[in-house]
């Protein structure tokens, strides 16, 4: 797999703010910036502090088990 697509800050708080949102796929993540469900989980982790990626996670599973489509 090639190298992850250089987003500017501004990009990249975007990215940041619809994955956070309980709205947002990461389909939709994708169709808009190009990027996967592995280059997101990587760009949060590498942006927000560890308790917070950890919790974004956890959200994300707890409500995927609850949904069919969520993330």
């Amino acid at each position: 797999m090639g190298q992850m697509k250089i987003f500017s800050e501004s990009e990249k708080s975007e990215i940041i703010e619809l994955a956070l949102s309980d709205h947002a796929t990461f389909q939709n993540i994708q169709e808009i910036y190009g990027i996967g469900e592995k280059d997101i989980k990587k760009l949060m982790r590498e942006n927000l502090k560890e308790r917070s990626y950890k919790s974004w996670r956890k959200r994300v599973r707890t409500f995927s088990d609850r949904r069919y489509k969520y993330k």
